[in-house]
């Protein structure tokens, strides 16, 4: 099976190859996939409607109305810039924590573990504020819950479908978490709903920006406890594996931390701390995309088809496939980008200075048809400003405090990634070196 090699930059994908802007079926955990690829085939997929093609039986949802999802791209999206100072506070203050360094000496820390309790503590900072989102049980329970769902996910696929149902029930966790992420985040939306009740001022954070919107049982303390675990699920996840491929690779290419840690010292000695510092910081934006092109998947676009469907070079698939789209070969493909497998961590910012037009076409929240990395069309990462500014934020706030590298077991390469499925893990089990500057 193709896409379960532990290498990657390196990886063969002979199927893409061969199939290039065509279709093929490979085996997936629990079902088998339809494989497309080429710019007109993503291109059809963009433009087929919800009842053609579809994202929510494809991916699945907690509920009839995932109202959740249209709060992270409106309020979410809208007051990153007014809450960047407490998302920055949380940053000094977890790395501070997480990563203590003394006698400028260095400090080794698992790193994919520690980016996640960084990450987790970042984002609920907006999610629920303080003091909650600095307490361990609740950050152990968020990012457990990622754990568990992605873990038990996978397993529960591999029974034939008859049998999911039970084994669903058996093996997933979702009622108990639900539970506990109840007890801890009851206070919490109870005293939303009192202030605003009250006619006073609430928390500018997600459980008031839920509330605004929900109606009748969607404001039961269960049901918006339920959202946020699923928008942690969200953030978590994919914002810890984006951090933790990006710190392998600026330990790999130190080089990269001078240039960005000068243009880091220019922009906030400008703009401070701001979402407006982190629009300005060309370089670490290029450097967190390049990562992402080499790191973000082997699949994407994931669909449903619900009717039978015709592409425009003539395949067609029948009602009930399962399609995807090969992104890893579009973000590798030599048409695309000149030495695709190599990671140059400054090649988006290089092609944005020899711009003349449409400046923010290489920035990492564009969407474009070379570079799929959160989607494309109406169903793109809803979240994608806010983890981009975290993310960066979070780059910009390393290579001005801290020097990287590896332990020298790794000798100088950067620790492989573990593909599961089409999904390249950040190492596990590796760690790296901090220290401060």
């Amino acid at each position: 099976m193709v896409f379960l090699s532990k290498k990657h930059v390196k990886i063969d994908l002979p199927f893409c190859e061969k199939y290039r802007d065509a279709a093929f079926k490979i085996s997936n955990i629990g079902r088998w996939v339809v494989m497309v690829s080429g710019s007109q085939m993503l291109e059809d997929i963009r433009r087929a409607s919800e009842d053609q093609l579809s994202f929510d039986d494809a991916v699945g949802e907690i509920s009839e109305d995932p109202y959740h999802v249209a709060i992270v791209r409106t309020s979410l999206t809208r007051n990153i810039g007014t809450r960047f100072a407490d998302i920055h506070d949380e940053i000094l203050t977890a790395f501070s924590e997480l990563i203590p360094t003394s006698n400028n000496s260095w400090t080794l820390v698992p790193a994919l573990e520690t980016v996640m309790h960084i990450v987790c503590r970042t984002s609920n900072r907006l999610f629920v504020g303080l003091p909650l989102c600095r307490q361990p049980d609740y950050v152990k329970l968020n990012e457990q819950f990622t754990v568990n769902v992605v873990l038990r996910g996978n397993v529960i696929r591999m029974f034939p479908p008859f049998i999911r149902p039970i084994m669903g029930r058996l093996l997933s966790t979702v009622s108990s978490d639900t539970k506990l992420a109840v007890s801890h985040l009851q206070p919490y939306i109870e005293k939303q709903v009192d202030c605003i009740q009250a006619g006073g001022v609430p928390q500018n954070d997600f459980i008031y920006w839920l509330l605004e919107v929900a109606k009748g049982s969607q404001r039961t303390v269960h049901d918006i406890s339920l959202r946020l675990l699923a928008i942690n699920f969200a953030a978590i996840h994919t914002t810890s594996h984006a951090l933790t491929h990006a710190l392998y690779y600026l330990a790999t290419y130190p080089e990269y931390a001078e240039p960005m840690r000068e243009e880091v010292r220019v922009v906030t000695n400008e703009e401070g701390w701001t979402k407006m510092a982190m629009d300005k910081l060309h370089k670490v934006d290029s450097f967190v995309r390049e990562s992402q092109r080499l790191t973000a998947g082997g699949v994407a676009l994931a669909r449903k088809v619900l009717k039978d469907f015709s592409f425009s070079n003539g395949v067609t698939v029948p009602a009930g496939t399962h399609i995807a789209f090969c992104s890893y070969s579009t973000h590798t493909d030599e048409r695309n980008y000149p030495h695709a497998r190599e990671f140059q961590g400054f090649r988006f910012a290089d092609l944005r200075d020899k711009a003349s037009t449409d400046l923010g076409k290489h920035q990492i929240v564009s969407l474009s048809p070379d570079n799929v990395t959160f989607g494309i069309g109406r169903h793109a990462c809803p979240g994608r400003f806010f983890a981009a500014n975290e993310l960066k934020a979070m780059i910009a706030y390393i290579v001005l405090s801290y020097d990287v590298k590896l332990p020298d077991e790794c000798n100088g390469k950067r620790p492989p990634d573990l593909w599961i499925g089409a999904n390249p893990i950040p190492n596990m089990k590796a760690k790296l070196l901090f220290k401060r500057r």
